[in-house]
């Protein structure tokens, strides 16, 4: 549910004064959001790789195909997540603000918003057309 526009006017003031009051623990706490979850998910990913990699080869050892099935199968699946969690991680200072100094998130709700008014305006147009024949 986003939020109103009271709500995201109100959120902003207390960003600035966060950063006003103490722009130390406000850059620390910058940092520590979607950047630390997605690096973590990455090494969770590499660690269940080798995991993988393991039950491979003790399932050729053993001469189990299906732990060796399970073993590639665990390392495909941590090979999608360490790499969608890469593609997903923010660069360093990109999350707090980017070129044109606002927060990532509301230029991206902009954007999304402008898309959906155009989508809606062809939405309209079509049913307009439609409607007159």
């Amino acid at each position: 549910m986003p939020l109103s526009e009271h709500e995201q006017r109100m959120l902003e003031q207390m960003e600035r004064a966060l950063y006003a009051e103490d722009p130390k623990f406000a850059s620390a706490l910058e940092g520590s959001g979607l950047r630390t979850y997605t690096r973590r998910r990455v090494y969770q990913a590499v660690a269940g790789f080798l995991v993988g990699i393991a039950l491979l080869m003790a399932g050729m050892v053993a001469k189990q195909v299906w732990l060796s099935v399970v073993g590639f199968l665990v390392m495909l699946g941590c090979a999608v997540l360490a790499v969608t969690g890469w593609r997903k991680a923010p660069k360093p200072g990109e999350q707090a603000a980017g070129a044109d100094g606002q927060p990532a998130a509301r230029r991206q709700g902009r954007q999304r918003r402008s898309m959906m008014d155009r989508i809606e305006q062809r939405w309209q147009k079509r049913r307009d057309e439609q409607g007159g024949h």
